[in-house]
Order: structure tokens, then C-alpha cells, then sequence
């Protein structure tokens, strides 16, 4: 079992551990990619708007991913709400990820419970799938430890200081594949790492993935493989190591080294992230 999933089970079987640690540590610089560098400012919901923020500053990332997602927007909000209003929720909506045939557009809300405490606080988020021809709503979940799946009500991703984000990064390159992006863990903890979400168009299955058989506290989604168009490249490894492998992830979880491969990604990215009606979606 990768030392992640073990030190993950053993925080969620003694919560109380959450109040001790430190806060979370893993806060490198920011690690823009390219397809996320067009700004995404928060959006007004029923109880607040996030604040727009500039995008240099809101996606540096816990794990200094290529595909960021917004954690200085997290700890920022954290800080003015805690100091403020005490507790309360914020979202936040990502760019859109348009497909190469430009039929389906990818894009996540982020919701983040506030409490007082980072540690007592939590963060889901729902992944949709828009069909721009039909404007039909679909919802891609997570098959992960901690997955906020509106449909199964998981206890765990309940619980305080649950950080639970999936976010799409890729296309497939004839757009028969999504590739998504599942960072999850704890606040307070250094217990954070990716899986792989593949949405196939073809079959309408969802599958999660991460590296298997292979030692490592941490690990990071990269892109589609460049030498297999099936793999999903990981980069994984021990905290504190210096150079972490490069690991190609097959649909069924098989791992192999992969050096000498490079991650690629198809698709584009439009700031507009929200084209359809908000809450209309479907199984």
C-alpha cells in the first residue's frame, strides 16, 4: 500500500489527530501550466462572491502540479473569512476545457466550507461535462479514498479538514477520453496526493487510477503519456526525496517505469466556465 493511502487511513481512523499537526507545509511557488494561465476570479453565489484574484497568485499548488489548482485562493479566503465572518462557504468555478472536436466542455465548482480552524474546514468540489449541442449536464466523480460523490454520499469526504478536488486537464486527442485531475488530503497534514479520473465518451465509464506496486508518499498527475495514448504519466516518490520516477499508468492500474516518456495534452481552454444552467445536471 503506498505510504499516502497508509498514513490517509490513519488519520481518518483517529480524526483527532487533525488538531495537533501543523498546517500544511507543501506550499512550493506557483507551477502554472499553460492551458491554465487564463484567469478564473471567483463567482457570485447565494451566500458570497469569491474574490477575483490574479492568477499568478492563485494557483500555486501543494504539490506544484502543472494543472494548479487554486490553493492561495483557498488559504486566502480561509483567512479573510475566518477573521471576518468566522465561518461560511465560498465557491469557486475553474476555466472550461473544451474538447478538440469542440462538442463537450469540462469545468468543476469548488465549494469550500469554512470554519474558524483550516484544520475544521473543507473543500469538494462537483466536476461537470457539458454537451455544447445539447446543453445536457453530466457529473464525473472520483473513485479516490475521500471522492465527494454527490450520488453516494461518502462519509469520509464529510469529515473536517477533507480537501477533495478534481479538476480536468486534458482531453484525449481525438476527444474520446477525458483526463482529470483528483487531488486529494487533508488540511493540517502533509497526507495529499493525485489520482488519475478518465471519463471515456465512448462507453460513458469512469475509471480512477494511481500508481500500483510502487513505493511512494506522493504522487503527481502529469498528462497522457506521449509513447502510449493509453498510459497516464505519473510523476511519484518519498517526501524528501530529491529526484521522484516518472511512472506510465494503464487503465487498469498497471504500472510501469516510464523513462524517456512525455506527458501531453489536448484541448482548450476558455475562461467562460459556466455556459449551461448551474444546478441541471444529470447521472
Amino acid at each position: 500500500m503506498p505510504k499516502f493511502l497508509q498514513s490517509l487511513k490513519s488519520l481518518l481512523t483517529n480524526p483527532s489527530v487533525l488538531l495537533f499537526v501543523l498546517l500544511l507545509v507543501l506550499l512550493p511557488k506557483s507551477a502554472m501550466a499553460g492551458a491554465m494561465k487564463d484567469s478564473a476570479s471567483g463567482n457570485p453565489t447565494p451566500e458570497a462572491a469569491a474574490t477575483p484574484m490574479n492568477p499568478t497568485s492563485e494557483y500555486s499548488d501543494p504539490l506544484d502540479s502543472p494543472y494548479p489548482i487554486p490553493w492561495n485562493w483557498v488559504i486566502n479566503t480561509h483567512a479573510e473569512v475566518s477573521a471576518t465572518d468566522g465561518s461560511g462557504l465560498r465557491y469557486y468555478r475553474t476555466p472550461s476545457l473544451v474538447s478538440p472536436d469542440g462538442q463537450y466542455a469540462a469545468y468543476s465548482r469548488i465549494q469550500f466550507k469554512i470554519r474558524a480552524q483550516l484544520h475544521s474546514s473543507r473543500v469538494t468540489s462537483v466536476m461537470f461535462l457539458e454537451n455544447l449541442q445539447t446543453g445536457n449536464l453530466e457529473v464525473v466523480t472520483a473513485g479516490s479514498p475521500l471522492a465527494n460523490n454527490p450520488f453516494d454520499g461518502n462519509p469520509e469526504a464529510q469529515l473536517p479538514g477533507v480537501i477533495t478536488l478534481l479538476v480536468p486537464v486534458s482531453w484525449s486527442e481525438l476527444g474520446d477520453r477525458l483526463l482529470a485531475r483528483q487531488f486529494e488530503g487533508l488540511f493540517s497534514s502533509s497526507t495529499v496526493s493525485d489520482y488519475a479520473v478518465i471519463w471515456n465518451r465512448n462507453l460513458n465509464k469512469t475509471t480512477t487510477i494511481a500508481p500500483a506496486q510502487v513505493d511512494y508518499s506522493h504522487a503527481v498527475l502529469l498528462g497522457w503519456s506521449e509513447n502510449n495514448a493509453n498510459h497516464v504519466l505519473f510523476k511519484a516518490g518519498i517526501l524528501g526525496d530529491e529526484n521522484w520516477p516518472m511512472w506510465a499508468v494503464n487503465a487498469e492500474g498497471k504500472t510501469l517505469l516510464a523513462t524517456g516518456d512525455r506527458p501531453q495534452t489536448f484541448g482548450r481552454s476558455v475562461a467562460e466556465a459556466w455556459a449551461g444552467p448551474q444546478a441541471h445536471y444529470r447521472r
